[in-house]
Parts: structure tokens; sequence; C-alpha cells
């Protein structure tokens, strides 16, 4: 018998093709309009941070923390091997470095596309380009998204580099397995709590080459500038006026939740006591969780637990909402309908901008409620995001094995 469609087959193919590509289109003018609309033009404030201190450290011999932004309180506030990372922005021009940043969030987030939407897709029948391009222009609406796309921010290209460990390191056993979160963490040091979650979950050999790699970056950068490092360890990291008020509503970490409750006097010992709680939660969760859940899971965790997570950090929760959305679709009934449900209200949530209306004052219990809406659904992922069972997830996984392999 031939494998080649008949002709009604492919009439009915060829209208598929035609509605997806329908859908599709509309949906890129409905996110188009609406990204013209509610999005916040930001200038790629914080990739002329970048570009600048770079610049500044390499041409004009400067040291790197001293730097400012013009007419800003702002300098670079990262560690100095986020700087020799970022040594390219030396050798080229302004709007090459803009050019640079969007290629490469763009690069990155086609490959965690392809991992966390691609399985899902074969699994359920659809078709794998109109699975993607849905996803991604789900994902331009999404406020940390768009924020990081127009702050110029690194956030996603970290979490690329955890992911590439976690789904495809770790699942497949590479040896090389953990190098992507040492070097993230080398970069910015919040993606180090996923050394954590390798000790927890017991992936020693992992645990041991992101460590391992990360001390061997940061030593690289003390050598490079041992001044920079200096001031870095002694005092830059320390210095919190130089991210901005820990209550300010962009902060939608437990640390902003406190400091917003009492911005004059923000109470250490009520952070510390939800920060142990959160971990207490996530180290009990995580232990059984599979690798894309623990991804997201830590990534939730790290978001909640940082002194300073602004508004574009959360992108650390894209791999949380797709797992809720796949809990929803491999649901049934009632739990069908509430999973579902969860996953486009905390999507609608976070692509609303709903903390800003608290922007200059979150008093009362409106604006408690308000101004810590993006900490409620963290909150709410660490603690009530489904487990899927064992042998679903080693199907899954096998899928996004060999897809990562053939790309």
């Amino acid at each position: 018998m031939s494998g080649e469609p008949t002709e009604w087959e492919q009439r009915v193919i060829e209208r598929a093709a035609r509605r997806e590509a329908v859908i599709v289109a509309g949906l890129a003018v409905a996110v188009g309009a609406f990204v013209a609309v509610f999005a916040v033009r930001h200038g790629f404030f914080d990739l002329k941070v970048y570009y600048g201190a770079v610049n500044y450290w390499i041409h004009d011999h400067g040291m790197l923390y001293d730097f400012l932004k013009p007419n800003s309180k702002y300098g670079f506030t990262y560690p100095p091997f986020a700087a020799i990372a970022m040594v390219p922005m030396a050798v080229v021009p302004w709007v090459l470095a803009i050019l640079i940043s969007i290629g490469l969030t763009l690069g990155a987030t086609y490959a965690l596309l392809r991992w966390l939407v691609l399985p899902v897709a074969r699994r359920e029948g659809w078709t794998p380009w109109f699975a993607i391009a849905v996803a991604f222009l789900l994902m331009l609406a999404f406020e940390p998204y768009r924020e990081t796309l127009s702050f110029g921010q690194v956030n996603l290209l970290l979490l690329f580099l955890v992911a590439l460990d976690v789904l495809v390191g770790v699942a497949g056993g590479r040896r090389w397995a953990g190098v992507g979160i040492g070097l993230a963490t080398a970069i910015k040091l919040t993606p180090g709590v996923f050394i954590v979650y390798l000790l927890v979950t017991r992936r020693w050999r992992a645990a041991l080459v992101a460590s391992g790699t990360a001390a061997v970056a940061t030593l690289a950068a003390a050598a490079v500038d041992p001044g920079a490092s200096r001031e870095f360890w002694t005092s830059a990291l320390w210095d919190t006026d130089r991210v901005g008020s820990l209550a300010f509503v962009s902060n939608q970490s437990l640390q902003g939740l406190v400091a917003r409750l009492d911005p004059e006097h923000p109470s250490s010992l009520a952070w510390a006591v939800l920060v142990i709680g959160v971990l207490g939660v996530w180290a009990w969760r995580v232990r059984s969780a599979s690798l894309a859940e623990g991804l997201a899971l830590t990534g939730v965790l790290g978001c909640l637990i940082s002194p300073v997570t602004w508004v574009h950090h959360l992108v650390w929760l894209l791999p949380a909402l797709f797992l809720l959305f796949d809990a929803g679709v491999r649901a049934s009934g009632q739990r069908r309908r509430v999973l579902l449900g969860c996953a486009v209200v905390f999507y609608a949530v976070l692509c609303s901008r709903l903390v800003w209306a608290w922007e200059h004052g979150f008093g009362g219990v409106g604006g408690f409620l308000g101004s810590n809406a993006y900490v409620w659904i963290s909150l709410a992922l660490l603690i009530f995001l489904p487990l899927r069972s064992s042998v679903e997830d080693a199907a899954v996984a096998e899928l996004r094995q060999r897809d990562a392999v053939a790309a």
C-alpha cells in the first residue's frame, strides 16, 4: 500500500495548513496591536549600561564599577566575568550591539521553545511549526519577555544556559553537564541556585562541574582585573543603592513584598522566615520532580528568594507556565478546566502590567495584594505546579533529548 496521501487527504492537510497560517497571522496582528498600545519602550536602558561600562573599562581604562550611565545613578552590577563576556561590545557600534542583543535573545528563545514546546506538540499531534509560532507570539505579549527585549537584558540568555544544562546535559548524561549553570552563575550569581538544585537532587558530578566552572571563570576574571574583582566582592555586591529601592513595585521578590510593608525599615527577620519557608517547600517538591519540573521550580525559587527580582527577571517563570499549561492539556474533566484556567489567568496577569497601578503607592489591603500580584503567582507555581508521573516524564524526556540531538 502506498504511503502517499490520497487526494482527499491532501486537501484536508492543505486546509489545516491554511487554517493554521490564518490563526498565526491573526494572533500576530493581535499581539502586535497589544504590544504597540501597552508595552513600555525602555530604549535598551540596561544594554546602554553594559555598553557604556565595558567601553569605559576597555577604552578609558576606568574602574568598571565607577561607571554610571549618564544622567542616572545606575552602573554595572554584575560580577567582573560578565564584563569579560561582554567585551565584544567594546569593538562594535551601538546599533550593532542592539542587533546582537536581540539576535541572541531570539536564538535563545527558539532553543527554549524547541525544548519545552515540541515534546508537547508531538505528543498531542500538533503541527510543530504552528505550536512554536503560537508560543513565540504569546511570549512577545508576556511582560517579562517584552521588558527583557526592551531593556536589552541578559536573563533569557542565562535561562538558555541553565536549560541547556538541565534538559540536554543532565538529561543526556553528558560529561559537560553543569558548564552552562557554572557560566550563568559567574555572570550573574543568582543562577547559582541551580547548583543547589543539583546538590539536593544528588547529581553530584553536574554540581561539581557547575561549581568548578563558576570558580574558574571567577578566578580568571580576577586575574584579568584584580581591582575590579576586589571592588565587586567587597563593595559593589553589597551596595543595594546601585540597583534602586527594594520597595519599588518592580521588585517582585519576597524581599520586595516585605519592603513594601515598611519601605523605611523592611524587616530582615520577616524576609528570612519567608525565604526559609519557600526553600523548605522547594526542597520537598523538587526531590520528586522531573528535570523539566526541577528547572521550572528552581527558576521560580530564584525569583522569590533573590533580594531583587525586577519584572523582566520573571522570564524565569516561563518553564513553570509551560508545564502548567501542559498539565492542563494532559488532564481531563474539572481538573483540566482548573489547570488551564490557572495557566490562562497567570499568563494574562503577567502580560497586564497590573502591579504598575501601585507604582506610586501601595498602602492598604488592596495595595498589598495588587502590588505583589506577581509574587503571589510565583508562590502559587512553587506550591501547586502539578508533577507528572514518572512514566509520562520518561517519554517526554526522551522526546526532548532526541530533538536536542537532532538540532
